[in-house]
């Protein structure tokens, strides 16, 4: 079996992103290369290959300790579970490294509850927006969720940061 093997997304990746996420998108609204570079100006991204094949990819923001995680593609294939097990843990390990607090993973709405149960596997609880730290719910509601919507969420610290770095 190929090893899945997770990296940070350069420019030079664009293209094949691209195909990728147009893949995935069956029929909606296709995205080109310089959609993928423009969004590079928001997101860091990473991918995931099997061999020199693209199955997954992960956008994510870093922001006030708090990762937002944007974009989650994963092909369908029966290494899918593990390409994303290792997307979100290389982001996460990766925040660890930022101080971050929380990651909070955005789904497409409404949540399927599929895949809702695979997130809790991987650590990410359901919560209410509204119940969350102040800082968390910022970034919610930044992201468009309500206070009284469900975002799933995985403490990546376990104090919370009191005082600036």
């Amino acid at each position: 079996m190929q090893e899945i093997t997770v990296r940070r997304a350069k420019p030079s990746d664009a293209a094949k992103i691209a195909a990728f996420v147009n893949r995935g998108r069956r029929g909606q609204v296709q995205i080109d290369k310089l959609a993928v570079i423009e969004r590079f100006g928001s997101v860091g991204m990473m991918v995931a290959e099997l061999g020199d094949k693209l199955v997954g990819m992960l956008g994510w923001r870093a922001e006030n300790l708090i990762v937002r995680v944007t974009d989650l593609l994963i092909a369908p294939i029966p290494e899918g579970v593990a390409v994303a097990r290792e997307l979100l843990s290389e982001m996460e390990q990766t925040a660890g490294e930022l101080q971050c607090e929380a990651a909070l993973l955005f789904l497409p709405r409404p949540h399927h509850p599929k895949l809702v149960k695979f997130c809790n596997t991987l650590g990410y609880e359901s919560q209410i927006v509204g119940n969350l730290p102040k800082a968390w719910q910022e970034a919610a509601v930044e992201a468009r969720v309500g206070g009284e919507e469900a975002v799933l969420v995985k403490q990546l610290r376990t104090g919370r940061v009191a005082r600036p770095l």
